[in-house]
């Protein structure tokens, strides 16, 4: 399925079912060839970002935020072949939605107040030494601000 088409349902889904899909897809975009921590780090950066709402009031809206996420930097016809990868990002975002809707001290965290991350082999980001959180296969996790839930 083509990314474009991704997107496109995913305007026509109700919440929650849009964000799950947002999310699984910047898994998949991400972190499919990382290990199951590194696509659960990967997920919780981008619920971290929702909770804050710097970025957007939706997850779809976190994840498509100007060059933030791999959905807004790979071309909208970018395929995702790999079915099984696809499968195995789809169980990261359910899990990570789960532990995520937990209160905050009963979360389990992989990179604790992390709000970035970067694959060095492929991106040099302005932000690279800010405090880190952790690496974790290809990634390295950031502390480049410090995210606060929004409040109502």
């Amino acid at each position: 399925m083509k990314l474009a088409w991704i997107f496109w349902l995913s305007q026509l889904l109700p919440q929650p079912a849009a964000d799950s899909l947002c999310l699984s897809t910047t898994v998949y975009l991400e972190a499919r060839d990382q290990t199951l921590r590194g696509q659960q780090a990967v997920a919780e950066v981008a619920l971290r970002r929702l909770d804050s709402g710097l970025w957007g009031d939706s997850m779809c809206q976190v994840v498509t935020a100007r060059k933030q996420f791999a959905p807004t930097l790979v071309a909208p016809e970018t395929r995702l072949r790999n079915n099984d990868a696809w499968a195995e990002a789809v169980d990261v975002a359910f899990a990570a939605e789960r532990n995520w809707a937990l209160p905050a001290g009963q979360r389990q965290e992989i990179v604790p107040g992390a709000s970035h991350f970067a694959a060095h082999a492929i991106a040099s980001p302005s932000w690279r030494n800010a405090y880190q959180v952790a690496t974790i296969g290809g990634h390295t996790f950031y502390r480049v601000q410090s995210l606060k839930p929004r409040t109502s």
